[in-house]
């Protein structure tokens, strides 16, 4: 069993300025977002990690080094990346789905078939690369404790698949910046959430 800390990162421009899709794009975090990352160091004081992983965008990086205090080594990893959004990325969400209602569409009955912004990623390429992920979490750091941190997009989606809900439904999930997810992983039992966006 490994018992993982997930973190989605710190408030961005993008999503202060009417959630704008960041996906791929590299954006720094504002100085809320620094303040967020500041918090939940904060709040994860008590635990000792064993290990950093964080997405290699610098939003999550930052967030990664300034939660867990610079204690360790952040260990950057492309399989963390968020959801590549295609022709949605750097738009609001009212501007792409007015301009290519169908896409949004597809995506919200779909997400698993349909790639997000038509040339982007599905949600089963983004499960397969977290499954990978994951699964070598359970094999390296049995008995340890991980911190995550990762992205809004990604995050619930491997929320979704590994509760077994329907994957249009993950964004019933809700992760706010630098909110903490607790849960553990194994491969017999699966996963056990125990905290939620605290």
């Amino acid at each position: 069993m490994v018992t993982i800390c997930l973190l989605r990162h710190g408030e961005t421009s993008f999503n202060a300025d009417g959630n704008r899709y960041c996906g791929r794009t590299d954006v720094e975090l504002t100085e809320k977002g620094v303040s967020q990352a500041k918090r939940m160091y904060e709040l994860l004081e008590a635990y000792d990690f064993d290990a950093i992983y964080s997405s290699p965008l610098q939003r999550a990086k930052k967030t990664a080094e300034i939660a867990s205090g610079g204690v360790k080594k952040v260990l950057l990893d492309d399989r963390l990346i968020e959801v590549d959004f295609g022709e949605w990325e750097g738009m609001r969400p009212e501007e792409f789905q007015a301009k290519d209602p169908e896409s949004w569409d597809n995506w919200l009955a779909a997400p698993e078939r349909f790639p997000a912004g038509r040339t982007g990623e599905t949600a089963m390429q983004v499960i397969s690369r977290l499954q990978s992920f994951y699964d070598d979490l359970i094999a390296r750091y049995s008995g340890k404790t991980i911190l995550v941190v990762g992205h809004n997009g990604v995050n619930r989606l491997f929320l979704a698949s590994q509760l077994g809900m329907p994957l249009k439904n993950y964004r019933r999930l809700v992760q706010e910046n630098s909110a903490l997810t607790l849960l553990t992983l194994t491969h017999h039992r699966g996963c056990q959430l125990l905290k939620l966006n605290a």
